[in-house]
């Protein structure tokens, strides 16, 4: 392909999942996606290898390649044009419960598969001992809802209404379950009907050899980026948050134009959900690699090429059944991010940021009765100062893209009144340039009764500055009780507010930068 082509290829399938979340957004009935935004698209060739994807959340589409292979694994030949497959087990395909992915066969006018197109959406409900599914007192993964393996949901005759209503009646608020479902087949029913447009102009074949040389302009143009890091095996280490920490270890080995990310000696599956299972920190690896590389190169199955992971099997960085995994996709995914940065400053000092807020502050809030909700939000907060400026506050950074979700939304959707909604001052780390501030949000429940469930790190460990930068402040969590006491609870937790009660979330900041030669 000419270079012209190649560009226009390459933003056509990218426009397809662009319209894809697009789609999505709109149709979506809970204020966590059509607000918050927590969702993501992409598009696959008829291998199952990703050749697009929108510019959505990190730790949803570095996985979402195995969610595809997962779903060609179980139906092979079944998974013809029109079939679509739904799952959320994190053994098979997913990341946490929560987020609920189709998978659909797109067929050209000859019958053929000439690709797939897939979403994740974050359900803000799927059961489990705690409303948000992401219960702090999680031991296994039967605690955090419902588990669904690949299964077929739909074919060319139909979707199955029966599996739709078995994930709807194990969810405390099924209404909000049937209209995001509907949303995530409505986003595939879009991509689906573009990607025919571009078969439609290229021809199956034609397309085919366009995806595929799109993928391998990616792989030479990241391959051209690693070469131009210095050679040598760079090792980091960090915890997260328990009782007693649990060790994230890695050794960073770039050779030629390959990198080699091995996380021998991290810390076995503990009985916490703070276990991560391989795909999340694969694309955890995955988004250091695009950040330090090329961010330039179209993302997809190429960029990704030169990267192997290896992690110990029942360790936290690849955790096998039982083990819960709710905050490993949130909380786990943000620390490997850190832990590969900071090998990488070794090697790069005058490239690599410093280190930013380093958790994404969930905050769950829900009741069964009388009202029944479920509100899910992350938080956003400081970005760590980088080599050119300060970095910014208030938002989301690393593995997560989200928005933050608007109070007027907030208090429209639920029994829930946003008190303060601010920068937090003084937050960020000092250096030739400063760490981004985090943020204060602080919300009254004004029902009887709810349940507060709190997945929240660097509360204990500071993110960290580079070359001497300061420290940005740790986050904090106090609950304000209807009399005005307050209580500082720990990272991690679930409590029962009572009405009047309010939860206090301050996020961490980022951590400052200096000049390594200063």
């Amino acid at each position: 392909m000419s270079a012209v082509e190649l560009e226009v290829v390459r933003h056509a399938l990218a426009g397809v999942a662009d319209e894809m979340g697009i789609a999505l957004r709109r149709a979506a009935y809970s204020p966590n996606i059509k607000e918050r935004a927590d969702c993501s698209a992409a598009v696959f060739d008829a291998e199952g290898q990703m050749v697009a994807q929108a510019e959505h959340i990190p730790v949803h589409l570095g996985a979402m390649p195995r969610s595809v292979e997962a779903a060609i694994e179980r139906f092979g030949d079944r998974l013809t044009p029109g079939a679509q497959v739904i799952l959320n087990d994190p053994y098979a395909g997913g990341t946490h419960l929560p987020d609920l992915t189709l998978v659909a066969a797109v067929g050209g006018d000859d019958g053929r598969v000439l690709g797939y197109v897939a979403n994740r959406a974050h359900h803000a409900d799927v059961g489990g001992a705690a409303p948000g599914s992401m219960p702090a007192t999680a031991t296994d993964i039967a605690m955090e809802g419902l588990r669904i393996p690949p299964l077929l949901v739909a074919t060319d005759h139909g979707v199955r209404a029966d599996l739709l209503e078995l994930i709807a009646a194990n969810s405390r608020t099924p209404r909000e379950r049937h209209g995001d479902l509907r949303a995530q087949f409505a986003a595939n029913h879009v991509g689906a009907r573009r990607l025919r447009e571009l078969a439609g102009r290229y021809g199956v074949d034609g397309l085919a050899a366009a995806m595929r040389e799109v993928c391998d302009y990616s792989e030479r143009r990241v391959r051209a980026a690693i070469a131009g890091i210095p050679d040598g095996t760079y090792h980091a280490s960090d915890v997260l948050e328990l009782d007693d920490d649990v060790t994230i270890a890695v050794a960073l080995t770039v050779d030629g134009d390959a990198v080699i990310a091995d996380f021998e000696g991290s810390a076995p599956q503990v009985a916490a959900n703070i276990n991560a299972v391989l795909a999340v920190t694969a694309s955890s690896a995955y988004f250091v690699l695009r950040m330090l590389t090329d961010p330039g190169a179209p993302p997809n199955a190429g960029c990704y090429r030169p990267l192997t992971v290896r992690a110990p099997a029942r360790s936290v960085v690849d955790a096998r059944h039982p083990a819960p995994v709710a905050a490993g996709n949130v909380e786990t995914s943000q620390r490997i991010v850190d832990v590969l940065l900071a090998a990488f400053a070794q090697a790069l000092p005058d490239r690599v940021p410093a280190a930013s807020q380093g958790t994404m502050n969930n905050l769950l809030l829900g009741a069964s009765e009388p009202v029944a909700f479920s509100y899910y939000e992350t938080l956003g907060g400081g970005e760590g100062a980088t080599p050119r400026r300060d970095g910014q506050s208030g938002i989301h950074t690393g593995m997560t893209n989200t928005e933050n979700t608007p109070a007027e939304a907030i208090e429209l959707a639920y029994p829930l009144r946003v008190w303060r909604y601010e920068l937090r001052r003084d937050s960020g780390g000092d250096g030739d340039h400063r760490g981004g501030e985090g943020l204060v949000r602080e919300i009254e429940v004004l029902c009887d009764r709810a349940t507060l469930t709190l997945q929240t790190e660097r509360r204990t460990h500071a993110p960290w500055g580079l070359h001497g930068g300061g420290s940005g402040a740790v986050g904090r969590n106090v609950v304000v009780r209807a009399d005005g006491t307050e209580e500082p609870v720990a990272a991690k937790g679930t409590w029962v507010l009572r009405r009047g009660d309010r939860i206090r979330v301050e996020t961490p900041g980022g951590g400052g930068w200096n000049r390594p030669d200063a």
